[in-house]
């Protein structure tokens, strides 16, 4: 697993580089309205590679008995299939654009739908690839393609190509993605599949899939929402801070998450090791997850605007309320590879249903009676923290029988330290008001860093000097 994790972080972490250099230097030539108009579209585009996917991916990694001729016909109803989503999008572009009151994105539509064809037909070799557990190979492939798209992506925004720069990377990636992944594990396709492979799969992709979609609704609901009822302006605030957000997840458990459910899925006869094993990862992520909470909740303004730019700084409310569901959204975004490991994808989907309908009621009641983007952020922060503890309960009591009271011992000494680490930033806030913004990011991220490293070596919690010294000695070799 280590091996693994080392090769997604290096991809993880350059295409993060990578991405957030891209999406500074667009976010300064575009508006924040025409970030807006793209957020709306993206998120319908990722609607239709849900259901393009179906849980068809996790259940090649989870399936061990497919054989060539089941993986050449499941990939064929994925082309297909791909194909009749693609047209329907295609149809439905000027009705969107219609609904949102936004010409633009009739053409906007049109160029994505190329997405998601190409994002179907990938399913079958990128999974067979996850399965192999060929992980040097997916970070080399990820970092190749993203560092290509990011490369056009500026050069179309200095050529004039204006928002339409903004849909490079989706569709340049999917295809690069698919062709890539093809040419290392090529499929037969076939005009004529049968059905009976898929039958092998369905009990544990049906239920996948219906968690990806509730999902899909309680995680960019919020943005089609305030696309329509608010603007297009304030939805290309929120979606910064949004992404923001998100950028601890991309960097922390998006490396875990990839390589967890290829290597737990040989424990899904032994739910002990099963749960021993993540409870150590829950415990790790805790630590750095709470701190991290706290820090960019006071490093938020300097985040934002020298990422972004001045003309972001409506951004800033928004990123400050939903730094706080950051370590929770870091442990929680990991339980989907255990649920999965563990076979338990009924469980997850109810887990899901829960956590949409609570998601579903936060966002209509920022937006319809609040009616800010402020509030939205603070009703997502409250609902990911309750979410938090129903996914684990029914994970620990009910799939494990065990119980939660494990995960609370796990994250209990991390919220102490975090606390700790609140009062002392808290004061340092004050005397870094006045300095230049990288200075003040840096003596707070520094001093951070600093204190937990202390603490983690002092109370003996990890060795960290023997962890480098380790890593150290194997560069040098």
């Amino acid at each position: 697993m280590t091996v693994g994790i080392f090769f997604t972080a290096i991809a993880k972490y350059s295409n993060i580089f990578i991405s957030l250099i891209v999406t500074a230097i667009l976010a300064r030539i575009l508006s924040p309205e025409e970030f807006g108009i793209v957020a709306i579209a993206t998120v319908i585009i990722v609607f239709f590679n849900m259901l393009t996917e179906i849980g068809i991916g996790p259940a090649i990694v989870q399936n061990k008995e497919l054989n060539k001729d089941d993986l050449s016909n499941i990939f064929s109803f994925t082309i297909w299939f791909g194909l009749i989503l693609t047209i329907i999008f295609v149809l439905l572009a000027k009705p969107i654009a219609i609904y949102y009151e936004t010409p633009i994105l009739e053409p906007i539509s049109y160029y994505l739908s190329i997405a998601i064809f190409f994002n179907s037909s990938q399913i079958v070799p990128n999974a067979l690839i996850y399965k192999d557990k060929d992980f040097k190979f997916i970070a080399l492939r990820s970092f190749s393609i993203q560092l290509f798209a990011g490369i056009i992506a500026v050069i179309s925004v200095f050529l004039g190509f204006g928002i339409y720069a903004l849909l490079i990377n989706p569709i340049l990636s999917s295809i690069l993605l698919f062709i890539i992944s093809y040419i290392k594990k090529p499929i037969k396709f076939k005009l004529y599949f049968d059905i009976k492979a898929l039958k092998k799969i369905l009990s544990f992709s049906i239920y996948q899939f219906l968690f990806n979609l509730i999902n899909y609704f309680s995680r960019n609901l919020d943005k089609l929402i305030i696309g329509k009822y608010l603007n297009n302006t304030m939805l290309g605030y929120y979606e910064k801070s949004y992404r923001l957000m998100m950028l601890p997840l991309q960097t922390i458990t998006h490396v875990f998450s990839p390589v967890m459910h290829p290597i737990f899925s040989d424990y899904q006869n032994d739910f002990q090791k099963l749960s021993d094993s993540y409870l150590k990862i829950v415990k790790l992520l805790a630590y750095i997850g709470f701190p991290l909470s706290v820090l960019l909740f006071f490093t938020s303004k300097e985040l934002v605007l020298l990422i972004f730019g001045m003309q972001w700084e409506r951004s800033v409310p928004s990123f400050e309320i939903l730094s706080f569901s950051v370590a929770f959204q870091i442990i929680l975004s990991t339980s989907g590879s255990i649920f999965q490991a563990s076979n338990s994808t009924k469980i997850m989907f109810l887990s899901g249903v829960l956590s949409t309908i609570l998601t579903v009621v936060a966002i209509l009641v920022g937006v319809f009676y609040f009616k800010t983007i402020e509030a939205v952020s603070i009703g997502i922060m409250i609902s990911i923290i309750i979410n938090f503890f129903q996914a684990y309960y029914l994970m620990y009591n009910i799939v494990f029988k065990s119980s939660i009271i494990k995960i609370i011992k796990c994250i209990f000494p991390p919220i102490v330290v975090t606390i700790i680490l609140f009062m002392f930033l808290y004061g340092i806030n004050y005397i870094t008001l006045e300095l230049n913004m990288f200075i003040s990011l840096s003596i707070k991220s520094i001093f951070s860093i600093l204190y937990v490293t202390f603490y983690l070596q002092f109370l003996k919690i990890y060795d960290i000097k023997r962890m480098i010294y380790k890593l150290i000695r194997r560069k040098s070799i």
